[in-house]
């Protein structure tokens, strides 16, 4: 995989929780959206300059950061909503407090293992280990195709189980 491959898969991976957290300090639909390919734009410079032990949490700070100075150099009030409607979806708060990732974890271990064997394999090595789908090709000897497929299918029959757990 060249750069822009894993620059890729990085946007793809992180564009829900980038926008969502836009969108949150922002609150406005368009300025999120600017917001988003600034960040992008300005991203591969700044991770070459940092070590990076936890992306996600560096990368939250970064589109936290760039927001407040996008709204200090506005002089707007920093208001924050925190209600899941301006999020993509409630999937995407669990990334932004690690804290909540064990318990949530406890609760979705079961669902886990109820999983079809490569659906299981798949959502382990992509969501837990945080491994990119070429990674999991490599790991698995499954197609590209069928690792997008098991993660797909994966998450569609995690929600059913929680769903049917909370009910």
């Amino acid at each position: 995989m060249n750069e822009a491959e894993y620059f890729g898969e990085l946007y793809n991976r992180y564009i829900p929780l980038i926008y969502g957290t836009c969108l949150k300090y922002l609150q406005q639909q368009e300025e999120a959206k600017d917001a988003v390919m600034q960040i992008f734009e300005d991203l591969l410079p700044k991770v070459r300059n940092y070590e990076i032990n936890s992306f996600r949490t560096w990368l939250y700070t970064v589109v936290k950061n760039h927001c407040l100075q996008l709204l200090r150099k506005e002089n707007k009030e920093i208001s924050i909503d925190l209600s899941t409607e301006n999020m993509e979806s409630q999937e995407f708060l669990h990334l932004l407090y690690e804290e909540e990732e064990k318990s949530m974890l406890d609760s979705v271990q079961p669902c886990i293992e109820r999983l079809p064997d490569k659906q299981r394999i798949c959502i382990i090595h992509f969501f837990m280990k945080k491994m990119s789908y070429a990674d999991i090709v490599d790991r698995t000897g499954y197609s590209l195709k069928a690792v997008k497929s098991n993660i797909q299918n994966g998450k569609r029959n995690l929600k059913t189980c929680l769903t049917k757990n909370a009910l």
